[in-house]
């Protein structure tokens, strides 16, 4: 954004100011805290789709293409990437779709199980995703906009939120990487 296009204040505070004085004081700092993730979404998505563009893939698409790219043998059935991804079965559709017709994966039949599609990271697809993450990993990731104390306890009190929702069972990471789940690459 613009130096022009900023705003002379934060729209978010002023939103619980208001909601303040309306007489939701209750849940003035829950709708700040839920308007600020979602604006902060936007902000992230926006940099990160920026980076993107030019390879021709959505952050959707490149989520796919890594989790395929982290795999031991480069490929993983439809419903697995869906469950990994915690999308539902189109999405993994549409985003294989998209990547098969560029030629960076393929469906493949299930060798033992004939209701399975496989989907198998392509040599071009797994190029564009090593370049892509090393231009996400400079541009954005290694300087997300926060201090890296505040990016780690921001990590660790999102975990928290997504855990408290049952996005994952089992334990909490803590802000040290060295204690966060391990992550099975099959």
């Amino acid at each position: 954004m613009s130096a022009h296009d900023r705003l002379s204040l934060d729209p978010i505070a002023e939103a619980r100011r208001q909601w303040a004085a309306h007489g939701w004081a209750a849940a003035a700092d829950g709708m700040a805290a839920v308007t600020s993730l979602m604006r902060a979404q936007q902000i992230a998505l926006a940099r990160v789709e920026a980076v993107l563009r030019p390879y021709g893939v959505t952050f959707a698409r490149y989520e796919v293409l890594m989790l395929l790219y982290f795999s031991r043998v480069g490929s993983l059935p439809m419903a697995k990437i869906g469950k990994r991804l915690q999308v539902h079965p189109t999405s993994v559709t549409n985003a294989v779709d998209r990547l098969e017709s560029a030629d960076l994966v393929r469906r493949t039949p299930h060798p033992t199980d004939r209701r399975t599609t496989l989907v198998e990271l392509l040599p071009k697809g797994r190029e564009l995703a090593a370049t892509a993450t090393e231009e996400l990993n400079t541009r954005v990731f290694a300087a997300p906009g926060l201090p890296p104390e505040n990016v780690t306890a921001l990590v660790t009190i999102l975990a928290e939120l997504r855990h408290e929702a049952g996005d994952f069972s089992g334990p909490r990471p803590s802000s040290s990487d060295a204690e966060l789940p391990a992550v099975d690459h099959q």
